[in-house]
């Protein structure tokens, strides 16, 4: 709990005279270390409730790239509160990734709910770095705090920031952690490192002797996270004290309201739901990459009704918990985008209904990728082979993690001979498909150290293959006769009568994740020279052959309908 006599207070008020409604406000922590906030007013002179994002990338950002501005939350009746944490902006201390968050957090709640005009209540909104503040603010329960809507967010951080069912994702976390350093860096003004960071930042050093560890991020490892990230396993301290999964263990009885928001292709969408899952709530979860929030994303336009309802949304959940406006009506607690049909469908539940396909095959589905099926029963057992060449392994396209990301139509990689696809034959009937997504795989491999890229695909009536889920599974020890689980993301998309559903398997997604070398040490730290050619047989068919798994809609609402995409 928090500690109510520490002194978060306010230290320095200031006016903006240039940006109407705007103020500067500072608050100094339990520790004396100052921290500044843009604080933009409603109309009229009535007490109001408060709505705080706590910045590691500037206040006045505001995270505008993909909410609407604090200003036009100020004008629907907030006092809108937007502090740099810690390090950044121009608030004073060291910043340290997520170190500090749950007490600056919970003291800035406190405080913010004593500023003038305040009716004492807050509500927290933003999304990534803002949205996991969040949520360690809550764990310390500051009596002030009565509603939050984290977007994008991480839970575990090892588990589902740092990596990907174990394995490191590589490619983000050098871009982030590059970005983090720079801006340790800018606020120090160590102006040299800036630069180099910058510059790095605009061609990622990805292809260093040792992939995971670009000499860039070496000669700066103290400005940033992002050794820590890299080397400390699942098991050291150091993630409990910086992830919410620790933070709020035992929070969910009597709770915070919380209105979670996603997106199918977002880098945070297992931490995402992770979040809802453990506290309850409301979820969104839309078409979009982890920014922008639009109906265009990558090859695909899903119409107007992809365009954010966010903004509006958390305007109505924060009336409903800081203004106890009961004449507020808030949707179902599941409200997911269906990349399908493109329109938004509401449930109280995630479907327990499940189906399932068997992998099917003739041995040549890597020079002939029509040839290998999905099917309701399994054919003769067979074995796939695909050939992983680390010189030229299969790239990372689209998803959550490729360049660029979103729904990518994929269908030259799925060409690929290192790539296999199983392939279903045209739908009779419409296949919704909702919630969890699993590939249990038949494997034989020459090596105990391989990766599998498992990627599900809707394919429409004119040919246009487009991922809605992937999964990755890197192994060091796999031994002769197990199966191995993929787990994909969770996904909403239904198909049309005439459409396919396609799953593509790979042993590398790269610059995703690092290349598995094959030799039994770990991909993030094995130097590229040793990576070896991988033989992998996915069986097919048989009492035994692989399986892909997936969870139905059964007897969901429809939100909103939506005809006007492509």
């Amino acid at each position: 709990m928090l500690d109510r006599t520490m002194p978060h207070k306010t230290i320095a008020s200031s006016g903006e005279g240039a940006l109407p409604g705007l103020v500067q406000a500072s608050m100094l922590t339990s520790d004396g270390v100052r921290l500044d906030a843009d604080i933009w007013m409603p109309l009229g002179e009535e007490d109001a409730p408060v709505l705080l994002m706590r910045q590691a990338y500037g206040r006045r950002l505001g995270s505008a790239l993909c909410y609407a501005h604090p200003a036009w939350y100020a004008r629907q009746g907030f006092i809108v509160v937007i502090q740099d944490v810690r390090g950044r902006g121009t608030s004073e201390g060291e910043f340290t990734a997520f170190v500090h968050e749950a007490r600056d957090g919970a003291e800035a709640i406190e405080w913010a709910a004593a500023l003038p005009r305040s009716n004492g209540r807050v509500g927290l909104y933003g999304f990534s770095y803002q949205g996991t503040n969040q949520l360690l603010a809550a764990g310390l329960r500051p009596p002030a705090l009565r509603a939050m809507a984290p977007a994008m967010i991480g839970w575990d951080l090892f588990a589902d920031w740092a990596s990907e069912d174990g394995a490191l994702r590589l490619a983000s976390n050098i871009s982030w952690g590059i970005q983090m350093a720079a801006g340790t860096a800018e606020h120090r003004g160590e102006m040299a490192a800036w630069e180099e960071l910058f510059a790095a930042s605009r061609a990622l050093p990805l292809n260093a002797p040792v992939n995971a560890r670009p000499p860039v991020l070496e000669r700066h490892r103290a400005l940033g996270h992002y050794h820590d990230w890299l080397e400390r396993p699942a098991s050291d301290p150091y993630w409990s004290a910086v992830s919410p999964s620790a933070a709020l263990a035992e929070l969910r009885a009597g709770g915070v309201p919380a209105l979670f928001v996603g997106g199918w292709f977002d880098t945070h969408l297992p931490g995402t739901l992770a979040g809802f899952d453990a506290l309850g709530g409301a979820l969104m979860i839309g078409p979009w990459t982890h920014f922008p929030w639009d109906r265009s994303v990558a090859d695909r336009d899903f119409g107007s009704a992809a365009v954010s309802p966010v903004d509006h949304a958390q305007v109505r959940w924060f009336r409903r918990w800081l203004m106890d406006d009961a004449n507020v009506e808030l949707s179902p607690p599941i409200s997911l985008f269906d990349m399908g049909t493109c329109e938004w469908r509401t449930g109280d539940i995630w479907p327990e209904e499940r189906t399932t396909f068997h992998l099917g095959g003739e041995g040549i589905a890597s020079v002939d990728g029509t040839s290998a099926t999905l099917g309701p029963a399994p054919g003769e057992t067979c074995i796939e082979y695909l050939v992983h060449d680390p010189w030229r392994p299969a790239p990372s396209v689209g998803g959550a993690f490729g360049t660029p990301p979103g729904p990518v139509y994929r269908a030259k990689v799925d060409n690929r001979t290192d790539v296999l696809t199983f392939t279903t034959a045209p739908l009779e009937d419409s296949l919704a498909l909702f919630g969890e997504v699993g590939a249990d795989l038949a494997v034989a491999c020459d090596s105990p150290a391989f990766d599998l890229a498992c990627v599900l695909s809707r394919i429409d009536a004119r040919g246009r293959v487009t991922q809605i889920a992937e999964g990755h599974r890197s192994l060091l020890d796999h031994r002769a006769g197990d199966r191995i689980a993929v787990s994909l993301r969770k996904t909403c998309a239904t198909l049309r009568p005439g459409e396919r559903l396609r799953l593509s398997i790979a042993a590398a997604a790269y610059p995703a994740y690092p290349v598995n070398p094959g030799t039994g040490r770990r991909p993030a730290d094995a130097p590229r020279s040793e990576a070896r050619l991988i033989t992998i047989g996915i069986i097919t068919g048989g009492a035994d052959g692989s399986l892909l798994h997936l969870s139905m809609a059964q007897g969901q609402t429809t939100q909103q309908e939506n005809q006007d995409y492509v």
